[in-house]
């Protein structure tokens, strides 16, 4: 039996920011498949026994069980040893990335994904203004790139795996990364770790057999 149990589903990239650390850790784990897309989450036995937010990625660690990617990150790196911090000043330049990932980049490139792949609801002023948005927040990142190979420490950190949880999906976010030149080599670096390995291929659920 797996040490660690991940619900989650292959199209969620905050349940992959988690996966990508467990795999990348070579962690005891195995996946759970939510049927996110059919309403699981917002069934009310969910909500009451594993996430009242409603919300992937659940992790369970024996008598533990944590939601929201950035948490389970912070818990899994000091358990697993990897991805961490040296010392307090990087403990706080990792949290600093990690609140800029949720706020300023996932939660706008994870929304326009939605909307343009899953959702397919076309161009409107709404997609209009989560791309603004999205492509504000790739120049910071690419901007912080251009200083160094990693975004703490110059060397991988839970802050490099939150913030790359919803960009090796250009196609489906329908921004070109082009401009990004280091982003794209970061990127590069990520998926050159050992054991690294693509989100449609780490999770179940893909492809999608039923409408969204």
């Amino acid at each position: 039996m797996a040490e660690y149990e991940l619900q989650c589903f292959a199209q969620s990239g905050n349940a992959y920011k988690v996966a990508l650390m467990l795999e990348l850790s070579q962690a005891s784990w195995s996946p759970k498949w939510v049927d996110f897309f059919n309403g699981a989450t917002r069934d009310p036995e969910f909500r009451n026994e594993q996430n009242e937010m409603g919300e992937i990625p659940v992790l369970t660690h024996g008598k533990i069980r944590l939601t929201q990617s950035a948490v389970i990150l912070e818990y899994l790196s000091q358990h697993l040893g990897r991805f961490g911090w040296e010392n307090e000043e990087e403990r706080r330049e990792i949290m600093r990335w990690l609140f800029w990932d949720n706020h300023k980049l996932t939660g706008y490139v994870a929304t326009l994904r939605y909307m343009r792949a899953i959702a397919k609801v076309g161009e409107n002023d709404v997609t209009g203004f989560f791309e603004g948005r999205a492509i504000s927040a790739l120049k910071v990142l690419d901007k912080r790139l251009a200083e160094q190979s990693f975004l703490v420490g110059n060397r991988p950190t839970i802050a490099d795996l939150s913030v790359c949880g919803y960009l090796f999906w250009p196609e489906e976010i329908g921004v070109s990364f082009g401009p990004f030149s280091n982003v794209n080599a970061w990127l590069e670096r990520i998926k050159d770790l050992p054991h690294w390995v693509a989100p449609y291929d780490l999770m179940p659920g893909h492809p999608l057999t039923t409408p969204a």
